[in-house]
């Protein structure tokens, strides 16, 4: 069983940001299954530059579609975002002065964030999103 497991109920109902959150999380799984297995500091660095850049690539997708149909929310939602990558930027950074053990932490962080606001905050935006579209799929 996987240690971060996407699950139906996850589904926001829009194709590209259903995809983004896919990716977050087999990401995070191999973060896991990396620092699990004691994988070397080059090994889990690189997962954690790969999922920190998809992170603010994702985060740079909704915030578009956010001031696109001009979300109600737009400024609490973004907040949140930076907030959590202000927070893996601090991990990152002591993972990279040589605290090996932090990463276990980015992939424990971002299991718990993820999961919380996919099923709160990007469902209600997707919902607001679908309205002003008229689609899924943006």
């Amino acid at each position: 069983m996987s240690y971060f497991s996407w699950t139906s109920d996850m589904s926001v109902g829009n194709t590209l940001l259903d995809h983004d959150h896919r990716v977050l999380v087999a990401l995070v799984n191999d973060l896991h299954t990396a620092t699990s297995r004691g994988e070397g500091r080059e090994v889990v660095g690189a997962i954690l530059d790969r999922l920190f850049a998809y992170t603010q690539q994702h985060f740079q997708r909704e915030e578009h579609h956010m001031q696109r149909v001009q979300y109600s929310k737009a400024a609490e939602h973004t907040r949140l975002h930076q907030d959590l990558l202000r927070q893996v930027l601090e991990l990152k950074a002591r993972f990279d002065a040589g605290h090996v053990t932090v990463a276990a932490q980015v992939s424990a962080l971002l299991r718990d964030w993820l999961s919380l606001h996919i099923l709160r905050d990007d469902r209600q935006f997707a919902a607001e999103l679908a309205a002003a579209t008229g689609s899924g799929v943006t």
